[in-house]
């Protein structure tokens, strides 16, 4: 089945804590269907301080749920994904707006 998410899309949160925020998805785990979305479910790690790197508390982004998760469309709404066959390419397409993404 082809991802209606993909690496590089700008998206919304539907529910959780980060309800409302936008990013950018930097890593797509389809086989846990999960997503990892700039800026979006953060949580502190601690790092522990090595000769290369400097340690201490560091933010890091952990993975959404894909179902919590709307692409946003060219009128910065939420929308879903549709997919349809253009010149002999299967895209996909924006169903608010009808628009390719």
């Amino acid at each position: 089945m082809a991802a209606k998410l993909r690496k590089g899309d700008k998206v919304v949160v539907l529910a959780g804590k980060d309800k409302g925020k936008t990013g950018e998805i930097t890593q797509v785990l389809p086989s846990a269907g999960k997503a990892i979305v700039d800026g979006v479910n953060m949580a502190v790690r601690h790092q522990r301080q090595t000769a290369s790197a400097q340690g201490g508390r560091l933010p890091k982004a952990l993975p959404i749920q894909l179902s919590n998760l709307a692409i946003v469309d060219a009128n910065g709404k939420a929308s879903r994904v549709g997919f349809r066959i253009e010149d002999g390419k299967k895209v996909r397409f924006a169903k608010t707006t009808g628009d390719v993404i």
